[in-house]
């Protein structure tokens, strides 16, 4: 693992990059299979061998079936019957016969023509090793070299790195084939980097945003330890930029060619994930010519999304991962993982107002409204800080929602439509006798087109919901007792379902309109103040008439605003994962 900078700097320096180094010699010859007798011999080794899975091999169990095992022994057989070269190795100090097919590497133990009792008894358990090459994501020559000493050094072999997963988790993992021939690593060396430039989703270049102020401010460190060192063992290249201020990234994806690349990647939290978005799809809407102060079918992104995490609760990043780990992140993005997702339009009056995967009207507005106002705290204590003011101060909102169900018809043709990548939004539906409308005090107003999984939540803000199945969850929490209301914000952090009270109802959309209703007699500055209210009678307001959104983490002001789905109108670095994380989680800020 390439967990630290000292230890990535070492890895970087053992293997050279590129063949201009070795000298000039001719190549092996490929393998010669010309001799009959040789070949009815090998033939029948074969038949003998008996193939398993290593802990190198990462990819799927054998299955349980015994015709289904000998099934996939026959094909495993069938892909080692043409091999593209095949040569000796030192292995883990074992002499070993090493053959490269199409799609893997397979080696198995040489053993000496007068055996020892031990090594007999070695053979009767001897099985053929291998790795699969979709699971390798760079080779490099392994060299000797003095202190101080950058280029050339002694040849030592070759090195392999595979991408092998530890639960949720994605780790690199070095395999070393020792062999001091120059031409004989060459010719090997050659053939590996032309399989492996065959996988064509693995991005080569990529433009990189950076955010320094996300979190514990921690995003550059992140990104120059744990995650460069990774993309230049992939030979990609990266265009970096370190913003300085919120919306850089937005009007650098306005006017840079995107086709100098392949991927874009942002290091931060949610707030910088959704900037960047935003700046993907705003650029394909102008590359389209679509008019976004009307009403408009949005186009995709151009190129995918990858999200590094590094900011206080990542969930558009745990939601594609699984987990919050940066290093699992960059694997995602180096072995080319693609997976589509489903995206929000905010609007106001036709006005499109911006995309993102998530909002939250009411609580989770107010309390991100009152964090930012304190940007000088530490994240985690102006985080607690905000719940803690806001839950003593709970007032609801009086609002009218409006909002246009997902019919069953429709989730049947999503579910059938979700791995079709040609699938256009669906029209806008604006029939007012499909749409049904709620009045009344909402606590709460949550709409989710993501599960939305984090450390304080790991079963998700809306566990219901999935990646790309072209529906939103919202989730609302109606007037109820400051009590009610913390016991429903603590099951969040548990395995306990948070939807089982009766002042919390879930629906499952494809639009949703929210239209605050204003009252008079209170306004922003209530806030601020420590009083006794009745939360039953009293609903919050906005004096300037318009009301903080959360949107992906990211405070948005506005009034009347409609929220529509878009199904799998970005693609995102990573996978549709459906488990979760069954440890509890306490949020020590309730």
């Amino acid at each position: 693992m390439f967990e630290s900078p000292r230890r990535c700097g070492n890895i970087l320096n053992a293997w050279s990059e590129s063949l201009e180094e070795l000298q000039e010699t001719q190549p092996v010859s490929p393998v010669s299979t010309d001799n009959p007798g040789k070949k009815r011999k090998k033939k029948k080794r074969e038949q003998q061998r008996s193939f398993s899975v290593p802990q190198l091999f990462t990819a799927a169990s054998v299955a349980s079936d015994p015709e289904e095992r000998n099934r996939g022994d026959t094909d495993q057989r069938a892909e080692t019957e043409e091999p593209i070269v095949r040569g000796i190795f030192q292995i883990e100090k074992r002499s070993c016969d090493v053959v490269l097919t199409a799609t893997r590497v397979i080696w198995t133990q040489i053993q000496p023509e007068t055996p020892t009792a031990g090594d007999i008894k070695a053979s009767e358990t001897n099985q053929d090793e291998y790795v699969e090459l979709k699971d390798i994501f760079a080779v490099k020559l392994k060299r000797r070299r003095s202190v101080g000493q950058q280029t050339g050094g002694t040849l030592l072999g070759i090195t392999l790195f595979q991408c092998v997963r530890k639960g949720k988790k994605l780790k690199d993992h070095a395999i070393h084939l020792s062999n001091l021939s120059v031409d004989h690593c060459e010719v090997w060396f050659k053939h590996l980097k032309d399989l492996l430039n065959g996988f064509r989703n693995r991005p080569k270049s990529l433009k990189v945003f950076v955010n320094p102020n996300s979190h514990k401010k921690e995003a550059h460190q992140i990104y120059k330890e744990q995650v460069e060192p990774l993309f230049k063992l992939a030979d990609i290249k990266t265009d970096i930029t370190i913003t300085e201020n919120k919306g850089q990234a937005l009007s650098i994806l306005k006017e840079c060619k995107l086709d100098e690349y392949d991927g874009v990647v942002c290091v931060g939290g949610d707030g910088t994930a959704s900037e960047v978005a935003y700046g993907l799809l705003l650029r394909a809407q102008m590359d389209a010519g679509r008019d976004t102060d009307s009403i408009f079918t949005p186009v995709r992104a151009p190129l995918p999304l990858g999200i590094i995490p590094a900011g206080s609760t990542d969930v558009v990043a745990c939601s594609v991962h699984g987990i919050r780990h940066p290093v699992t992140a960059a694997m995602h993005i180096i072995m080319g993982h693609l997976q589509s997702v489903d995206v929000c339009t905010f609007s106001s009056h036709s006005r499109l107002l911006r995309f993102g995967f998530s909002a939250m009207f009411g609580f989770g507005g107010r309390t991100l409204a009152l964090a930012e106002k304190h940007r000088w705290m530490p994240s985690n204590q102006r985080r607690e800080f905000a719940v803690i003011k806001t839950l003593a101060n709970l007032k609801p909102e009086d609002c009218e929602l409006s909002f246009l169900p997902l019919t069953q018809s429709q989730k049947v043709t999503e579910g059938k439509s979700r791995n079709d990548s040609t699938k256009d939004s669906p029209p806008n539906t604006d029939d007012e006798e499909e749409w049904q409308k709620i009045k009344g005090l909402f606590l709460n107003i949550s709409i989710m087109a993501i599960p939305c999984l984090c450390s304080m939540a790991p079963r998700g803000l809306a566990p219901n919901t999935r990646l790309d199945n072209g529906s939103m969850a919202l989730i609302v929490v109606r007037n109820t007792s400051r009590a009610d209301f913390i016991k429903h914000l603590k099951r969040y952090g548990s395995l306990k379902n948070q939807f089982s009270f009766s002042f919390v109802e879930t629906y499952t959309v494809q639009a949703v309109k929210v239209r605050p209703r204003p009252w008079s007699g209170w306004g922003d500055d209530t806030l601020e103040e420590n009083v006794e209210i009745d939360s039953k009678n009293t609903p919050m307001i906005s004096s300037e008439g318009s009301y903080p959104w959360n949107i992906d983490g990211d405070l948005m002001e506005a009034s009347e605003v409609c929220i529509r789905v878009h199904p799998q109108l970005i693609t995102l670095f990573g996978v549709n994962t459906e488990e979760v994380d069954e440890s509890t989680v306490k949020c020590s800020c309730i």
